[in-house]
């Protein structure tokens, strides 16, 4: 009889060894409702933070793809937890009028050095002594820049509702250029892909781009295209961001690093999640390669997915790392 009952407290401790391995699986941390802000371009650092978060137990529900600012507000109301796609300080006013700190708290630094600017090719650059974006005031240099015949350069710029577009609009004025430069606003990587095509089949090109973003594997600064620099600082609000390169040339633009937001609410509830997403980092150097990927083809969600997994395995010992410290805030 000893033995049985003996037999019977194994067994049971057993079923609760196992029911409490149950209770720990992928679903017990709750569901967790990632946003983004529609491009295909950051969803590769999006897949990395998901997958981050599936193996500390939470279930995570199908990316929300929004334009930037209902992106923002989504976070900031609780409708999504949290997005791996909000742009410091170029996004600062989105993310204020959403509530800011009072709703919501940036987190980490998932991608540093996001740079952005002006870029025309190198060899109408050398050709004409282009150097500054202020040169095209002389309608003569606007002129090698405009391709729908109105004698304007047409520079290819950025989507409203973005942010980029609030800068190149301030700078439109603040650098006198209206009269002569047409800011085209229309989809970005339609814009992109023109810009792509017109620079190989020799004509000169003039468009705004950002990094990271396959634009400039492609086009690359230094080799195939070259930066304008601005005549001063010139930016939206008075705000006093530093836009000059580590080489001394002012770009006109701040440089950005690329950080998770999330609702205030969801990570009073999950210091799990909250210690992971202050963790986890991709070096911009990788988000631009597997842009590159997204350019030759490779573009559906299976395929940027299997891209972050790629990368995970790559750097697995530095990931798990990160998921053990994660696992250890509760």
């Amino acid at each position: 009889m000893a033995s049985f009952k003996n037999s019977l407290a194994c067994a049971f401790i057993s079923f609760l060894t196992i029911t409490g391995a149950h209770t720990a699986s992928a679903q017990d941390l709750g569901v967790v409702r990632p946003a983004d802000d529609g491009l295909l371009e950051g969803l590769f650092q999006t897949e990395i933070v998901n997958i981050g978060l599936e193996k500390l137990g939470y279930k995570v529900d199908p990316v929300s793809h929004l334009d930037i600012p209902s992106m923002t507000l989504a976070v900031g109301q609780g409708d999504a937890d949290f997005t791996a796609v909000h742009w410091e300080p170029l996004q600062n006013s989105y993310f204020d009028k959403a509530g800011g700190t009072d709703a919501m708290t940036r987190l980490g630094s998932l991608v540093s050095g996001a740079g952005q600017g002006y870029l025309v090719d190198r060899a109408t650059a050398e050709k004409y002594g282009i150097k500054n974006v202020e040169q095209l005031k002389d309608p003569e240099i606007a002129k090698i820049f405009d391709t729908d015949g109105d004698g304007k350069a047409d520079l290819a710029g950025c989507p409203p509702g973005w942010g980029c577009e609030k800068v190149i609009e301030h700078q439109m004025d603040a650098y006198d250029l209206r009269k002569t430069v047409t800011h085209n606003q229309g989809q970005f990587m339609v814009m992109a892909a023109d810009v792509v095509s017109r620079f190989k089949a020799g004509e000169p090109v003039l468009y705004y781009t950002y990094t990271p973003l396959w634009v400039s594997q492609v086009l690359r600064p230094g080799t195939e295209v070259e930066w304008l620099e601005v005549p001063f600082t010139a930016l939206p609000d008075d705000a006093k961001d530093n836009t000059t390169l580590p080489d001394g040339r002012n770009v006109g633009f701040s440089v950005n690093n690329i950080r998770i937001i999330a609702n205030n609410k969801f990570l009073e509830a999950n210091p799990i999640a909250k210690r992971w997403f202050e963790l986890v980092t991709v070096p911009i150097e990788e988000v631009n390669k597997e842009n590159l990927q997204i350019n030759d083809g490779e573009k559906s969600a299976a395929d940027i997915r299997r891209h972050a997994e790629t990368w995970i395995a790559a750097n697995q010992a530095q990931f798990d790392g990160w998921i053990e410290e994660a696992r250890a805030a509760k």
